[in-house]
């Protein structure tokens, strides 16, 4: 077989000779060309065709999965909402509830003018210092619970000077010296100069004197620490008890004593029984009162009002 090629430019033409086997080669090679490609070119699409598919059923389920999630976190931002509020207002009820009572304790505690105001903060203060802020912008119920918080604060602060106040207050009336250290009686002998019922010769007289009927209440004139309790010359059984500020008092010539060394006693409070032990012409106590290591006369103290 001859294979003719022309060149029409020139129109010359060259002849090779091929046998039949060459041809059908050369034949099949020109007609699979375009068969491959076609090929090539429908996997291409095809490929890419499922490829999109593929990630578009992913995109989608990462969507519902979003969307899953975002629905939860509603949910629970409104579960969570509703109970904050709930919180909220019972936060807000208590602190209700402490306002009314810090008025009361207020108004119980019979504060001076001025001395206490519940309804205002308390005063404070301190250097300033420069707060680098994140510029982040917290949720508004977050702005609520500070606010919150703020006040309770506030409230605990207050109420703390008011129980610090009270605490005083309460000392001082307590420790405050007043009344007889008798309920029932008679005074029979003064502070200061005197004649001895005894010696029968003029002498000085560091007390007061109650008489009464044997074994009658003696009681203490205000609160404070047992510091004695035992026989003394002169005295007899004796009492004596220490009211801090510098304050002390005595009570001799018991029958009978109640009370012991380190005991805290109140104001009122039964000590001992009344007796005549010691230097003693009958039934009575002797009520000495101290300040600052010095004999006092009881009578200031006697007929003053009990805070």
């Amino acid at each position: 077989m001859n294979v003719i090629i022309i060149d029409n430019r020139s129109g010359k033409h060259r002849s090779f000779g091929a046998s039949g086997l060459f041809f059908g080669i050369a034949l099949a090679s020109l007609l699979s060309v375009p068969m491959v490609m076609s090929y090539f070119a429908y996997q291409y699409g095809v490929g890419e065709a499922a490829l999109d598919g593929a990630i578009v059923a992913r995109w989608r389920e990462v969507l519902e999965d979003q969307q899953d999630a975002i629905a939860e976190v509603k949910g629970e931002a409104e579960y969570n909402r509703e109970a904050f509020a709930v919180r909220f207002a019972e936060l807000q009820a208590r602190i209700v509830r402490l306002d009314a009572l810090g008025e009361r304790l207020t108004r119980l505690g019979q504060l001076e003018q001025g001395e206490f105001n519940f309804t205002q903060s308390p005063a404070m203060g301190g250097p300033g210092h420069k707060v680098e802020h994140a510029g982040l912008r917290t949720p508004a119920y977050m702005d609520m619970l500070e606010d919150l918080a703020g006040e309770i604060e506030d409230r605990e602060q207050q109420l703390s000077v008011l129980e610090t106040l009270l605490i005083d207050q309460k000392m001082q009336r307590d420790i405050f010296l007043a009344g007889r250290p008798v309920k029932k009686g008679w005074m029979s002998s003064r502070f200061g100069q005197r004649i001895d019922p005894i010696s029968g010769n003029q002498a000085m007289h560091s007390g007061i004197d109650f008489a009464g009927k044997l074994g009658a209440d003696v009681v203490a004139v205000a609160t404070g620490v047992v510091v004695y309790a035992d026989e003394r010359s002169g005295y007899g059984r004796m009492v004596e008890i220490n009211h801090g500020g510098g304050y002390i008092t005595r009570y001799g010539h018991h029958k009978e004593l109640l009370v012991k060394v380190g005991d805290i006693v109140r104001r009122g409070e039964v000590i001992g029984l009344m007796g005549s032990s010691g230097r003693s012409t009958g039934p009575h106590v002797h009520f000495e009162v101290y300040k600052n290591g010095r004999v006092v006369d009881p009578s200031t103290y006697i007929h003053r009002a009990s805070r």
